[in-house]
């Protein structure tokens, strides 16, 4: 059999060219006399569509979507699409999670999605009721282990602890199915690929199938999907691999199970730092370009000769291309010389338009609006926020002007300890950077210059001591620990989830520093609440993957021993 694994992007929403994009695709594999067409989960709809399954009318433009495909698919070919499905019993949730195959003009088989992910960014058991049922799917022959996304990671030996009791993996192959077949909307996090690899591979060693694996490729707001869509052979050796971050189209037969010999793929960086940036270029590119045509005619930058500010410069021109990014310096008084230099440099090194407006009229008026009020008072972090401020209001003036689209550039080492003003710095669209760490920045910066070959983000802004520049002789670590230290602790305390005595223990860092970083990143919630939404490229993102309250006090009562 000829199965072609198409690795497409589609657009939450866009019923009408989600349909046509599969059927473009449908033909070109019936035009590589493919049988079979596999497309992701849910890439009818695009993923995830959140609470549009609220809205009724929604759901039926969804099922004339579907009955549209089943017409107009090749004659000769089936298709295995992803959408949501009602659910016509009287209890449970209204909703599955469904793969369907079409096939003669018709739904010739169906398969509901068993394990509903409620975790981190997901949500699924808000809308979707789990299919009870793992048979497989005959066709042509062929006895297909049809699953859906989640479906196959409860089949990890190693874990643990297993979040569900069911292993629709082990299920299907119990009931006899012959081939593996996972349709998925699985986002991205550095080391994801390689997860889904041990886990894949696991599954075809244990039943001695093989495996066919179709993902989602594209960023639908905060989320990003590499695709990584592959098949394994029934040793678990990779059969076809597809290419990161775009789409891509592969026909396997099943009859020629050759192994991979790595295709398009050499030559490709797969490194972690080169997935990041792959990964957020490509999702300011569909952010974008997904919004609507004309809605942003270009990105915006606000450029202050930092790191952060240059590396999201450069990360949005691979993204739109030079002319459709515009970069404005705003220094105050206490900007240095070299910081408007070096971002007049960044500009011309990435043929941007570039403006310089100076923010100390604006500085200036307010000191003169609030100097009644401050009489008496000692400068400070209020004065300060005022020039974060006047730099955010001539931005979102441009922004509203000209139709841009502000990329905000703090990065997750001062989200997290709230070096970042409120209504200031953190004003913008999407935020690019909130997901990397300063440390990852640095790392960011030197790809950059390596892809280009040559000098792109100057090597001043890569050296300098990192400043906000809101006072004479400010630095960053004028008041946090080195950024290698720092981002050591806070990858503990938000990725990884431990306490502090456990972080003290594992790194052997001073108690009080580790208590200070971990009082700062609790106590700066309420701004990472109002923040854009951030780019997520870990498996613990700020924004809606991570859940905290605002209002609380950590206490904790101190271990007594019992006599």
């Amino acid at each position: 059999m000829r199965i072609a694994l198409c690795q497409i992007n589609p657009i939450v929403g866009d019923l009408a060219g989600n349909a046509e994009k599969i059927l473009a695709w449908s033909r070109r594999a019936s035009d590589e006399n493919a049988e079979l067409a596999v497309f992701p989960e849910l890439c009818v709809t695009g993923y995830p569509p959140q609470d549009l399954l609220d809205r009724p009318a929604f759901l039926d433009d969804v099922e004339d979507a579907v009955e549209y495909l089943a017409a107009q698919v090749p004659e000769g070919l089936a298709v295995l699409i992803g959408a949501p499905v009602r659910n016509p019993d009287k209890t449970g949730r209204r909703l599955f999670n469904s793969a369907l195959l079409l096939d003669g003009g018709r739904v010739a088989g169906v398969s509901h999605k068993a394990l509903l992910p409620t975790y981190d960014v997901f949500d699924e058991f808000r809308h979707f009721e789990p299919g009870e049922t793992r048979q497989f799917l005959p066709f042509r022959g062929r006895k297909l282990g049809l699953h859906v996304c989640e479906d196959m990671w409860n089949n990890e030996e190693i874990a643990p602890f297993h979040l569900y009791d069911a292993n629709p993996i082990d299920e299907l192959a119990a009931a006899g199915a012959d081939l593996f077949v996972n349709i998925s909307a699985s986002p991205f996090a550095v080391g994801k690929s390689e997860e889904r690899t041990l886990l894949i591979q696991e599954s075809c060693r244990e039943h001695g199938l093989p495996f066919v694996y179709v993902n989602q490729v594209g960023a639908n707001t905060e989320l990003i999907f590499d695709g990584d869509s592959r098949v394994h052979g029934t040793d678990g050796a990779i059969l076809w691999h597809a290419m990161p971050f775009k789409e891509d189209f592969f026909v396997w037969d099943t009859e020629c199970p050759s192994p991979w010999t790595g295709g398009g793929w050499e030559g490709v960086d797969v490194s972690p730092i080169a997935q990041i940036h792959d990964a957020l270029v490509l999702g300011i590119r569909d952010y974008v370009e997904k919004t609507g045509p004309g809605v942003f005619e270009k990105g915006l930058i606000g450029l202050s000769g930092g790191i952060d500010s240059a590396v999201t410069c450069a990360l949005a021109v691979n993204a739109l291309g030079p002319e459709r990014v515009v970069g404005v310096t705003m220094p105050s008084k206490y900007s240095s010389g070299g910081s408007v230099a070096d971002s007049q440099t960044l500009a011309d090194n990435l043929g941007i338009e570039f403006h310089n407006v100076t923010i100390k009229p604006a500085v200036d008026a307010f000191g003169e609006m609030l100097g009644p009020l401050f009489e008496g008072t000692q400068e400070g972090v209020a004065e300060e926020n005022i020039q974060a401020r006047a730099r955010a209001v001539t931005l979102m003036a441009l922004s509203n002007k000209f139709g841009y689209l502000l990329l905000t550039t703090g990065n997750k080492s001062e989200m997290a300890v709230g070096y970042a003003t409120l209504y200031g710095d953190m004003s913008g669209g999407i935020a690019v950077l909130s997901d990397v760490f300063k440390t990852q920045v640095y790392q960011l910066a030197d790809h950059i210059n390596e892809l280009a070959n040559r000098e792109i983000i100057p090597r001043n802004t890569i050296t300098k001591p990192p400043s906000a520049e809101l006072k004479p002789g400010q630095l960053d670590q004028d008041s946090l620990p080195p950024y290698d230290i720092l981002d050591r602790i806070l990858d503990l305390y938000i990725e990884e989830a431990l306490g502090q005595d456990d972080i003290v223990t594992k790194t052997g860092y001073d108690e009080a520093i580790v208590a200070k970083i971990i009082r700062m990143v609790d106590r700066n919630e309420y701004k990472r609440r109002q923040a854009a939404p951030g780019l997520r490229v870990s498996d613990k993102a700020f924004g809606v993957g991570r859940r905290l309250p605002i209002v609380m006090r950590r206490t904790r009562v101190e271990r007594t021993a019992i006599t």
